[in-house]
């Protein structure tokens, strides 16, 4: 019976990554091959909405400068837009930067959260929403550097009555720093130029990010604001706009400039916070989204897909310890028969969370002729992610079990660094 029941999981796991083997290769033909979505980036007129851009901080002395400086040099209309900088608990010079900020120019609001309450990204972000006076919310993070027309491109898709929120392109600065930053670099090309624009070619599920993308004020306000328990706010905004019927839009063309991980231990622990929040968001949507009468047909499976992501690491870890027991039990005869799927399934396992395939893609869309040697790299950081992201889909389960409180971990800045893209325009 026991046998019985490896064997099984076995093959469970082996149909589980197949299953996401064939998703990727669709994403990434279609990227290559076929018809190009583009966003609502011509719709460039005098009735764009009023926007409040909010930036969550904690401690980023060494970096809010950048995204600050950046956004009063963007193209918008000024009289459209504000700027809520969210001082969470900073231990820092936070506080005192944003206050010159403020000084020299007022349209540049302060919110100082200090004090007893909750804290973390989620609830900052509540709390500006009740003083914000855009119609449309745009989010960066501390350590992000706008482009001069990425305002007016997220916020030109606002002008479709259906669109709930709208994606952007995040790019890092740091890419060639060391390995880690080189790899990262190659999978938001494989994530955002193949992943996102397939889905959103496809006119299946494209994600609300967190960053470099915005949202109507009033559906937050309508549904509660933010759920402080949730990691993931982002991912759990996705959810909670397609369960009511709302699209999610993502511009390519809508590039902002980020501070990847400089260290392995950061990178583990970003990663493994990512894997909590969406598994959190996998307990609370699962049956939610899966009776949604707004979501249909491949659209409704891709988003059970995108769903599970951050659970497919842990099903594979176990899937190997599986393996080992079959082998020391002398029952791997299962592999007979099964040649062809087991070829695919072991392929796609080298890229399961950042898919080689994808990756490939978007080197060549990129033009980064030169990051194609740290492909094979991704083999040795595919069990790095297996491993930090069992550790977040555990936490998620604890979570859920226990019904303990979370708590926000920011991710750690490198030192700030030189490089400047105030220039760029796309």
């Amino acid at each position: 019976m026991v046998v019985k029941v490896l064997q099984g999981y076995f093959i469970f796991t082996i149909i589980v990554m197949v299953v996401y083997a064939i998703r990727h290769f669709i994403f990434t033909f279609n990227r290559l091959f076929a018809k190009q979505r583009v966003s609502y980036r011509d719709i460039y007129d005098t009735d764009l909405p009023r926007v409040t851009v909010m930036i969550p901080m904690h401690n980023e002395e060494a970096v809010l400068d950048n995204v600050i400086n950046s956004l009063l040099k963007c193209d918008y209309d000024m009289d459209k837009l504000e700027i809520i900088a969210i001082d969470d608990h900073s231990e820092d010079a936070t506080p005192e930067i944003l206050d010159a900020h403020h000084e020299q120019n007022p349209m540049i609001k302060v919110l100082h959260r200090t004090g007893e309450g909750e804290r973390g990204k989620p609830v900052g972000l509540n709390d500006a929403l009740k003083i914000a006076r855009g119609e449309v919310i745009i989010v960066f993070d501390a350590d992000y550097r706008p482009s001069k027309n990425v305002i007016k491109k997220l916020a030109s898709a606002f002008r479709d009555p259906k669109v709930g929120a709208v994606m952007g392109r995040v790019i890092p600065i740091n890419a060639r720093k060391n390995m880690l930053t080189v790899l990262l670099n190659l999978e938001r090309s494989g994530g955002y130029q193949v992943d996102q624009q397939a889905r959103y070619n496809l006119k299946l599920l494209p994600q609300y990010g967190g960053t470099v993308g915005g949202f109507r004020k009033s559906i937050m306000l309508a549904t509660g604001g933010f759920d402080t328990k949730v990691l993931a706010e982002d991912t759990e905004l996705t959810y909670r706009l397609y369960s009511q019927g709302w699209m999610v839009v993502y511009d390519n063309s809508a590039e902002c400039y980020e501070e990847s991980p400089e260290s392995w231990q950061v990178r583990g622990k970003q990663i493994r916070r990512w894997a909590r929040g969406h598994n959190e968001v996998l307990f609370k949507y699962f049956f939610k989204f899966l009776s949604s009468r707004h979501i249909k047909g491949w659209s409704k499976l891709d988003g059970m897909l995108l769903l599970f992501v951050y659970a497919v690491p842990f099903v594979l870890g176990l899937a190997q310890i599986d393996c080992l027991l079959l082998f020391f039990l002398g029952e791997m005869n299962i592999f007979a028969g099964w040649g062809a799927i087991i070829f695919l399934g072991v392929y796609n396992t080298w890229g399961n969370f950042a898919p080689f395939f994808e990756i490939g893609a978007g080197i060549f869309l990129d033009g980064m002729d030169d990051e194609i040697m740290a492909l094979p790299q991704l083999c040795f950081s595919f069990y790095f992610y297996m491993w930090y992201i069992s550790l977040g889909f555990i936490d998620a389960v604890v979570d859920r079990v226990t019904k303990r409180n979370v708590k926000w971990a920011k991710t750690k800045r490198a030192k700030d660094n030189n490089q400047e893209t105030e220039g760029v325009q796309t």
